[in-house]
């Protein structure tokens, strides 16, 4: 559910050395950024005249937020804005006057709002309420967050366990109350130390709970009739049953789709445990495929039994025939930063068991479709499914 926005604020700060010495100033538009610009940060200026007035290297004079001097420098100057720079930290906030050196001023406008969290600490207490109203960050240890599924409600019981942001947070169902407006009373029994940030928006997943809850919501139909237009291939998500496969059959029937790829995606462990029957029903589909969704399936499952039940699911899978997507966060930190790590290595090569492997984007995701595709292609020469192939082994190439 959602948190109240923070107060309307910019942090601009210089970029400094071990020393303390200053190697990039702070800087900020006054006014537009233009697209091509490497500061990112901006400051809306409406007055337009006040802006086309400044020279670079002019002089302007900010008192911050804190009531802090700052001297400022124009650097550069572009069509709609000038850029500002200094060497110390400042805090912008709208209504503050720019004052350059001809004596003539402008005021900061409107500014995007801090995003707010909860600082949740173990033994904390967390109130789940169906009331969606934005909630107010508290420091005493007691928070509030609205939950979205109203079903959730009248479903978990006290001693059920709660898991918020993909596992950072975890809880057991101390109380449940069903006034004018439910609440689950969630007691925390482990977070980060120093605490643990629960934003807005986040997942929360109850691994204990039978949720009476339909896999196809009200907007999944509704956009169902685009996709049986456009795509190959569709996902069902949070399938519990096998029902949940024959309902989504059933309306891809009704949208004469009876030949459109169907994926389910295994991320509860009631999927899990109904694998079997899940198989059976999905194959009465011709193009038909399972994903491995591990990231809310380790949450559910708990992080030493994930090896074990995804294990579990190739071998179903293979039984059955059906192709396998082995998913989530495979060579991520490739993708993103260029750098592999030796476990996320060992974590793909294992994706050569499954049909295919799903990178998620980054700046080098080609880098890392590059390597994926070196080390599954040697990974083949050894491994079919789960049977070693026992080959000789090639002599080394360091180039690949």
């Amino acid at each position: 559910g959602p948190i109240a926005p923070g107060p309307q604020v910019l942090k601009v700060r210089p970029t400094r050395n071990l020393l303390g010495e200053v190697l990039v100033p702070a800087r900020f538009w006054a006014g537009e950024a233009p697209i091509r610009s490497e500061v990112l940060d901006a400051a809306p200026v409406g007055d337009a005249r006040w802006l086309a007035g400044r020279s670079i290297g002019e002089e302007v004079r900010l008192i911050d937020a804190r009531g802090r001097r700052r001297d400022l420098r124009v650097l550069e100057i572009a069509s709609n804005g000038v850029l500002l720079g200094t060497d110390r930290t400042m805090y912008l906030t709208p209504g503050l006057r720019l004052r350059a050196s001809d004596r003539s001023t402008a005021k900061i406008g409107s500014l995007p709002a801090v995003a707010q969290a909860l600082r949740v600490h173990t033994g904390d207490s967390i109130a789940l309420t169906a009331d969606l109203t934005p909630v107010i960050p508290s420091d005493d240890g007691r928070h509030r967050i609205g939950c979205t599924l109203p079903e959730v409600f009248s479903a978990v019981r006290p001693g059920d366990r709660v898991y918020f942001d993909d596992g950072k947070i975890e809880g057991v169902v101390a109380a449940v109350s069903s006034g004018e407006v439910p609440e689950v009373d969630v007691e925390v029994v482990r977070a980060a130390p120093g605490g643990s940030k629960l934003r807005e928006a986040k997942g929360i997943n109850l691994p204990d709970t039978e949720l009476p809850t339909a896999a196809l919501t009200d907007d999944d139909i509704a956009a169902l009739r685009t996709v049986v237009e456009i795509a190959d291939l569709v996902n069902l998500s949070f399938v519990r049953s096998a029902g949940d496969v024959a309902d989504m059959q059933r309306r891809l029937g009704e949208l004469g789709a009876t030949d459109l790829g169907l994926v389910v995606k295994i991320e509860t462990m009631a999927c899990f445990k109904r694998l079997p029957a899940i198989l059976l029903q999905l194959l009465r589909t011709r193009r038909v495929g399972v994903m491995i969704a591990r990231g809310d399936l380790a949450v559910e499952a708990g992080f030493e039994r994930l090896a074990e039940v995804q294990e579990e699911i190739l071998w179903l899978c293979e039984a059955a025939h059906v192709p396998v997507i082995w998913a989530t966060e495979v060579l991520d930190n490739l993708a993103d930063s260029g750098l592999p790590t030796r476990a996320e290595i060992t974590d793909a090569a294992a994706g050569n068991r499954a049909e295919c492997v799903m990178l998620n984007k980054g700046p080098h995701i080609v880098e890392a479709i590059e390597s994926l595709n070196r080390i599954l292609s040697r990974m083949t020469r050894h491994l079919d499914k789960k049977r070693p192939l026992l080959g000789r082994l090639p002599a080394w190439d360091p180039r690949g």
